[in-house]
């Protein structure tokens, strides 16, 4: 959440929307249940009004979502082992372990990324508030790979920029199930909260636009290999549009519920390469991260 008051007026497009369910749409970082409950504490006004969450939205409505605090936490530095890519005095760019948490969030408290970044080093940009120290932008939990993080404010709004007009690029690898027949493609397709399903996304009208490039690098007898591109960058906005065309990530725990996955401990999905220029010096950078080992033996298995 921002530490400031965001506000929103309500138009033709989202009227008789329960007012739980739009903040949710608008802000995925945020779960409906946590937006319920912030909306009972009178976080939320609409029209300068306390309402509850089964409010329904008119046109010209004016909402109000007041800053709120996470539960009140300590982050301590711990000793984590960190995969460092490259590092300077301004950012840091790791290659993230399958399995662990960038920042904390509601269940997620300790020995996530931030604590062991905290550890090395000794600053870190504080933008984000001090839950999120030096994360410009992050990649899910058991999805492995690059991300950079900014070691100062100045790193932090350079990165920022960059994401947002896109000379940041990412590029990931991505086992999907099926077999795609074409060599490449263009997925382009709104995400937003899933009505149905509080942790997850989905694709659905008045979502946020999202568009996915992808490129086939080898095909199995059931699966295919992929090279990922993100145009934009929406939560789980690969895993949901792969799952929208019917070839969702093998393993994913969320959006492909399979009977036999080839690996238990999540979506066999890894942020590759990253692209971006330096926010302080301008050089273009790009880094790359080999696939994790049980990747690569998976994909030795599917070969024979």
């Amino acid at each position: 959440m921002s530490n400031q008051p965001i506000q929103f007026v309500v138009n033709a497009d989202v009227l008789n929307l329960r007012i739980d369910r739009f903040l949710a749409n608008q802000m995925p970082d945020v779960t409906r249940n946590h937006v319920m409950h912030h909306i009972d504490k009178g976080f939320v006004l609409i029209n300068g009004k306390a309402i509850k969450p089964s409010y329904r939205l008119r046109l010209n409505d004016v909402i109000e979502v007041k800053p709120w605090p996470l539960e009140t936490t300590t982050l301590i530095p711990k000793a984590i082992p960190l995969d460092i890519v490259y590092e300077d005095t301004d950012i840091i760019v790791i290659n993230k372990p399958q399995g662990m948490v960038v920042h904390p969030s509601p269940g997620h408290y300790d020995d996530t990324l931030v604590h062991a970044l905290l550890h090395h080093c000794k600053d870190l940009s504080g933008i984000n508030g001090e839950m999120r120290p030096g994360i410009v932008h992050r990649i899910d939990k058991d999805t492995s790979g690059l991300l950079v993080v900014a070691k100062h404010d100045t790193a932090h709004v350079g990165l920022a920029k960059k994401l947002e007009d896109h000379s940041l690029s990412r590029v990931y690898t991505a086992l999907v199930s099926g077999v795609i027949r074409e060599q490449k493609g263009k997925i382009i397709a709104p995400i937003g909260r899933d009505p149905d399903d509080r942790v997850a996304m989905d694709v659905i009208a008045g979502g946020k636009e999202a568009v996915t490039h992808f490129t086939v690098i080898e095909r199995f007898s059931d699966h295919t290999l992929l090279q990922v591109a993100l145009e934009t960058g929406r939560t789980h906005q690969i895993r949901v549009h792969m799952k929208f065309i019917h070839h969702p990530i093998e393993s994913d725990p969320v959006y492909n519920l399979q009977k036999h996955a080839l690996h238990p401990l999540g979506q066999m999905l890894h942020a590759s390469e990253l692209t971006l220029k330096h926010p302080i010096t301008q050089q273009v950078m790009t880094f790359s991260a080999p696939l994790p080992n049980y990747f690569e033996k998976i994909l030795k298995k599917l070969r024979r």
